[in-house]
């Protein structure tokens, strides 16, 4: 009795292990990245500011969004507003402090499927010392093989809405809008897996018209 059991418990688990492997591994590409964001300039416009040299990592697969999990850091000092006199005042202390806070941190807590190529990805930011929730609605543009490197790309757009005083940056309140909205452009290059190939690592593991594309 406890054999017969026994034995469908272990078909099961063995069966399920398969699953949780197809997630891959991608590293954010820092050049074919940017983190964008739009705050209102005394009501008279929403000028935009970005971010670029993001670094980290992505676990991924796209029958299963739930699986993933993506682990990234921002330079804050890599601010472009387009003035440098502008910049130097917005990275000082009066707003993002990059000397005492040079980085922000964002980690998802939980992915969820909206659909075959969207997600909501829920995650911890870490910026200017302070770790707030904020939630990102993800789009998946692309997944195939680059026709430049050759390599297993993937590529995202993504919006949010966070508040800076969220985040203890609550300075020139009457000229600086609170609601900042981010523009997200992500690309990410899938990782060599141990004992895999360059051969095995370029190749693209689906059909280029599997691809999901716009």
């Amino acid at each position: 009795m406890i054999r017969g059991l026994f034995l469908p418990l272990v078909l099961a688990v063995l069966a399920a292990i398969p699953a949780a492997a197809r997630a891959e591994r991608y590293a954010i590409d820092p050049v074919h990245t940017r983190i964008g964001f739009q705050v209102s300039h005394a009501g008279f416009s929403s000028p935009i500011g970005t971010f670029s040299g993001a670094k980290g990592t992505l676990d991924f697969d796209p029958a299963d969004w739930n699986g993933a999990h993506v682990d990234v850091r921002i330079p804050i000092a890599t601010l472009d507003l387009g003035d440098a006199d502008w910049q130097r005042r917005i990275l000082d202390g009066t707003f993002f402090d990059a000397k005492k806070f040079p980085e922000a941190h964002f980690v998802s807590t939980r992915v969820e499927a909206r659909g075959k190529d969207e997600a909501v990805v829920t995650g911890d930011l870490s910026l200017h010392g302070v770790t707030h929730p904020v939630q990102l609605q993800v789009r998946l543009n692309k997944l195939g093989r680059h026709p430049l490197s050759f390599r297993r790309t993937a590529g995202f757009s993504a919006t949010a809405t966070l508040h800076r005083k969220d985040f203890g940056m609550d300075s020139w309140g009457k000229l600086v809008g609170d609601e900042v909205r981010l523009l997200l452009e992500v690309e990410a290059t899938r990782e060599r897996q141990p004992g895999e190939t360059r051969e095995g690592q370029d190749e693209d593991r689906n059909a280029d018209g599997n691809a999901r594309t716009n």
